[in-house]
């Protein structure tokens, strides 16, 4: 398949690691150990150490990547000219089963990417096996990493011991960004997924993603994903007080959970009314608006 599929994961940048995490796990996220990044600046250099270094919540569909900069001394793959901007949700990984299909399809369409980005990292620091991930970015995306993704070990991340959340949940459902001309920027993501596009409710735009069993993890059922692109003014519609500092700006992402929300109910969050659900400020979600949808 020489298209996007599914959306693979969001991710949230901060300066600091372990501010961002201690945030993350008082929502009821279990998070996998701290792991350093390591990757080729362009297709034909060497691997090399990044100073960029995440942990992530792997949902049985999808995952949230926490992301920052631990070691300033070393190539920062763009997040610290991310963080510069705002703190918050900096990427959008739509996932595919075959990079090789999509890089074809992205060249012939003139979009000028090089060939495939490869990005791997220790599992943990006490196990010597590489997960490793084929990405395909955007060139330049004001909007931060857009990029396509295919996971070449995901047996490695997507383990049992870090699927189990306090807050019960098992799904990314949706990204939601502002966008000073909706209709540009879902126009350049409809380029790089090779779907099309749609209005959104809202006054915007979104790109539906039909999804693919096993295509967001290994035990992922097949759902639809969205990526919604949505005027400044539309989204406190969308995420009640959540004013765009910026733009383009991704707001927010919804999280499904598989108990109709009785677990983050019970967890005596300050939660707040929206249409998809109970939204976390981003002030206690590391900067970006998160829901939990029932």
């Amino acid at each position: 398949m020489n298209t996007a599929s599914v959306l693979d994961h969001v991710g949230v940048c901060a300066r600091d690691l372990s501010p961002l995490t201690t945030a993350y796990e008082k929502l009821g996220f279990t998070l996998t150990p701290i792991a350093q990044q390591s990757g080729r600046r362009t297709p034909d250099s060497a691997v090399e150490p990044f100073g960029t270094g995440n942990r992530c919540a792997f949902l049985r569909h999808g995952y949230i990547e926490l992301l920052a900069i631990l070691d300033p001394t070393l190539f920062a793959n763009q997040v610290d000219r991310f963080i510069a901007r705002y703190e918050g949700l900096h990427i959008c990984a739509f996932g595919c089963v075959d990079a090789e299909a999509n890089l074809a399809r992205m060249q012939g369409a003139g979009i000028p990417i090089p060939g495939i980005a490869w990005l791997e990292r220790k599992v943990e620091a006490s196990d010597p096996r590489l997960a490793r991930f084929a990405r395909l970015p955007f060139p330049d995306a004001p909007e931060g990493r857009i990029q396509i993704i295919q996971h070449m070990t995901p047996e490695l991340v997507w383990q049992d011991r870090w699927m189990t959340h306090a807050n019960r949940a098992d799904a990314l459902v949706s990204l939601v960004m502002a966008s000073a001309n909706p209709a540009d920027t879902t126009a350049r993501l409809s380029r790089l997924t090779g779907l099309p596009f749609t209005p959104d409710p809202a006054g915007g735009f979104r790109i539906t993603l039909s999804g693919a069993e096993h295509g967001a993890g290994p035990r992922s059922p097949r759902m639809e994903t969205v990526v919604r692109v949505l005027d400044a003014d539309a989204i406190p519609q969308v995420f009640p007080g959540v004013t765009p500092p910026t733009l383009p700006f991704m707001a927010g992402m919804v999280v499904r959970t598989d108990d109709s929300n009785a677990a983050v109910r019970a967890m005596g969050l300050p939660l707040v009314e929206a249409p998809d659900g109970l939204m976390v400020p981003p002030a206690l979600a590391g900067g970006a608006a998160l829901v939990f949808a029932p």
